[in-house]
């Protein structure tokens, strides 16, 4: 008997699924996309409104040809690619080349891929979604006018083998923009002031100068510090004021795809890539021994943090039986709806509770454990109570000056027992105080005052993690482009990673420069955003895409006319150096690779000479009398060797500073902790730690 075929675009993915149906279907794999714009052309005929010529992707004739062979035998046709824009655009194509009838019930959806989910979702196919493959068409189409434009423009202008692009510019151009204002940043001034008080018999606290006569007064120069400490020679110090009150912290909604790249970031220190790879391997299926192949989480490109009331019920059951009652969240929270947010998706999760990560360490490789632990704590700890605080805020006055002190006590953990997010360096640290015990008229031991200098400072430059959480705030892509917006700027060698931070390079600072002159709505993040929306107002049928498509090419067509007229050349000088070139004497110059800056001379083609560029430390090697120096791994990941390598074999994946350890004479290394940085002991038998001074406040 003809069975009936599935067909998803991953061969783990139709594994997976194979062993829950059993003999009952076929199931095979189109191995993605299958029918594309052609590579060696525009492919769109924008005289037959924006008419795309699609053509089979070179390599797939072959997978096409088996799966023709295969619907020819089955009984039915099930379209089973991924749940979102994309995968109903591939489902589409692979209808017309199948010859399958788009609009007969062809289409089933695998949010999660378990048996249950599985057989759930065989139940209620549907037809195939034309809003939603009209919505990517005009992305595909809008993303061809631009590039296939633009690119050969900026060959011709500037240097061959160039590319702009409608998302990735505007991405370029908040990096550029980051960079010149950290540039272009004045720091302010500005002072504080720390008394350091002691209770009668209950312990040492620090508050800090709020003001005169109880009103706010700010601290910008040294003579403003000298005039308050006169002020208080002699001066008494009594608790005016303490206010309780209690506090609640709610837990971080499931992750979506931003989110989850960017805690990923923060926590485990992978890459946008590195993340969405390991996600994926995760969501398709692992054989997890005697529980068989099954998908650990569910689907991974999303933007809703809705979750099924199967999955909240069970959170709660796993809660109340390994916590207890209390611990779990007494009120549904609403989830907050954004413009454009595909709702029919949930949030990234387990696909069971009950699986918890140590239940399948055997069976995945260290870095899906790690993703996968981080995926189950997030969804459990958005299921339990808010974490409890009972916070307190100490008024001294000293004379005609008021100090100010607070502070919080833990009285229920709730949710932080499994799980506290983490917060990127454009974020204050919420800081943690217990003060001791006092009430309002009790006078207080001044220890010492302690003035302080500081200075603003700009807003830090880009990592990963703060790009893409920047892309969703402004609307610019979507779940399934983040990744690829940043693997683009950098293999263009538009901008470079420097110990995680995105810098733009010279090449990329040009290429912007010309876009935001001539293309001004190509790199504006305001105009890419309403684009976007738009084109989200196509996939819910209020918009016809050619409209859309219109709309934009008739002013673009203008700019690019102008454009071709009116650019001059431009020419990138590279960097020189002061190292010569072993074998030809010229002197080298910086150049930007796939992998960052590199050392080339200036001779080429007839001198090819290149090496890497080598940054030293002021820090000598503790095994020899080299210098240690930064390098890198082949993925990217910096850390710390001998200049003597291979001679000296010594590295360390902390970043070393030229101090002793005061404790055992070894060197000390930095390194993050709840968001600061702190010097500790590189030997893991001493305990030596000291906190930096502060960087100063960041000024938006």
């Amino acid at each position: 008997m003809p069975r009936p075929l599935i067909i998803v675009e991953s061969p783990t993915k139709a594994r997976t699924i194979e062993k829950f149906l059993g003999r009952r279907y076929t199931v095979a794999a189109s191995m993605g996309h299958v029918r594309d714009l052609p590579k060696s052309q525009l492919g769109v005929d924008v005289d037959k409104g924006f008419e795309p010529k699609y053509i089979t992707i070179r390599g797939k004739g072959e997978i096409l040809k088996d799966l023709r062979k295969a619907t020819s035998k089955a009984a039915k046709v099930l379209l089973a690619t991924d749940p979102d824009r994309e995968g109903e655009a591939i489902s589409w194509h692979l209808a017309y080349a199948l010859g399958v009838d788009d609009r007969s019930a062809c289409r089933v959806e695998f949010h999660e891929i378990t048996k249950d989910a599985v057989n759930a979702a065989l139940k209620h196919p549907r037809t195939i979604d034309q809003h939603l493959v009209d919505s990517q068409q005009a992305r595909r189409v809008l993303d061809r006018l631009v590039g296939y434009n633009l690119s050969p423009l900026l060959w011709k202008k500037v240097r061959p083998g160039l590319s702009a692009g409608r998302v990735q510019s505007a991405a370029l151009r908040m990096v550029v923009d980051r960079e010149e204002a950290i540039v272009g940043f004045v720091p302010k001034e500005y002072w504080s002031i720390t008394a350091h008080l002691a209770t009668p018999g209950r312990g040492e606290f620090q508050a800090r100068f709020y003001g005169e006569q109880n009103e706010k007064a700010e601290l910008n120069t040294s003579l403003d510090v000298e005039r308050i400490i006169a002020g208080l020679e002699g001066a008494e110090f009594t608790v005016t004021s303490v206010k309780k009150r209690e506090r609640k912290r709610s837990p971080a909604p499931p992750f979506v795809t931003s989110t989850l790249q960017q805690e990923a970031s923060r926590k485990l220190n992978f890459g946008v890539r590195r993340t969405m790879r390991i996600a994926q391997q995760l969501y398709e299926g692992i054989d997890i021994g005697p529980g068989g192949q099954v998908g650990l989480i569910t689907y991974i490109r999303t933007d809703s943090t809705r979750i099924s009331d199967l999955a909240r019920d069970e959170a709660r059951k796993f809660i109340t039986e390994k916590y207890g009652k209390e611990y779990v969240e007494t009120e549904i929270r609403e989830e907050e709806r954004k413009p454009g947010q595909q709702g029919a998706h949930e949030a990234i999760r387990p696909t069971s509770v009950f699986r918890e990560p140590d239940s399948v360490r055997e069976y995945v490789t260290p870095d899906q454990l790690k993703l996968y632990r981080l995926v189950w704590e997030r969804h459990v700890a958005s299921n339990m109570a808010p974490a409890l605080y009972e916070g307190v805020t100490v008024e001294v006055a000293a004379g005609r000056y008021s100090f100010r002190a607070s502070g919080s006590t833990l009285k229920f953990a709730g949710f932080i027992m499994i799980y506290v997010e983490s917060r990127d360096e454009e974020t204050k640290e919420e800081i943690e105080l217990t003060l001791p015990e006092m009430e309002s008229g009790a006078l207080l031991a001044l220890q010492r005052l302690e003035p302080k200098q500081h200075f603003t400072q700009p807003s830090p430059g880009f990592t990963e993690a703060m790009l893409v959480k920047s892309l969703e705030e402004k609307g610019i892509g979507r779940p399934s482009t983040y990744a690829p917006i940043v693997e683009t700027l950098l293999a263009r060698g538009y901008v470079t990673k420097v110990e995680r931070r995105i810098i733009p390079t010279e090449l990329g600072k040009v290429v912007t420069l010309i876009l935001r002159e001539y293309f001004p709505n190509v790199v504006s993040v305001e105009f890419t955003a309403q684009m976007e929306q738009r084109l989200d107002d196509v996939e819910s049928g209020r918009l016809e895409w050619r409209d859309v498509l219109d709309e934009f090419y008739s002013s673009f067509a203008e700019m690019l006319h102008a454009a071709e007229e009116r650019i001059g050349g431009f020419e990138i000088q590279d960097d020189p150096t002061d190292v010569p070139c072993e074998k030809c004497g010229r002197m080298m110059v910086k150049k930007h690779g796939r992998y960052g800056e590199f050392l080339a001379c200036p001779g080429f083609p007839e001198c090819r000479n290149t090496k890497p560029i080598v940054q030293q430390l002021d820090v000598a090697c503790p095994q020899c009398d080299g210098a240690l120096v930064v390098r890198k791994t082949k993925k990217g990941r910096t850390f710390y060797g001998c200049s003597n390598y291979p001679a000296c074999t010594f590295v360390t994946w902390d970043k070393p500073v030229a101090r002793a350890c005061p404790d055992c004479s070894a060197f000390l290394v930095e390194k993050k902790n709840r968001g600061k940085i702190v010097l500790k002991c590189s030997r893991k038998d001493c305990e030596y730690v000291e906190e930096l001074e502060p960087r100063g406040e960041t000024e938006e």
